[in-house]
């Protein structure tokens, strides 16, 4: 389990974006709008691939 903080998510919107595009990377994460985060279950591969598609979104993500 990885922990992603996610700088400009600010709304639920935001939150449906991330979760829409996460979703049809195959990813199992978490989305925490209070907390500001994701948190990527699965190997580095699999956090690369949520940190280059919250980039893809405009979303800076750093792990926390």
């Amino acid at each position: 389990m990885t922990v992603l903080k996610v700088e400009g998510m600010h709304c639920e919107h935001c939150v449906a974006r991330i979760e829409k595009a996460l979703t049809a990377e195959g990813l199992t994460f978490t989305v925490s709008l209070a907390d500001k985060t994701v948190i990527i279950d699965g190997c580095d591969g699999c956090v690369k691939k949520a940190v280059e598609t919250l980039d893809d979104l405009g979303f800076e993500a750093v792990k926390a």
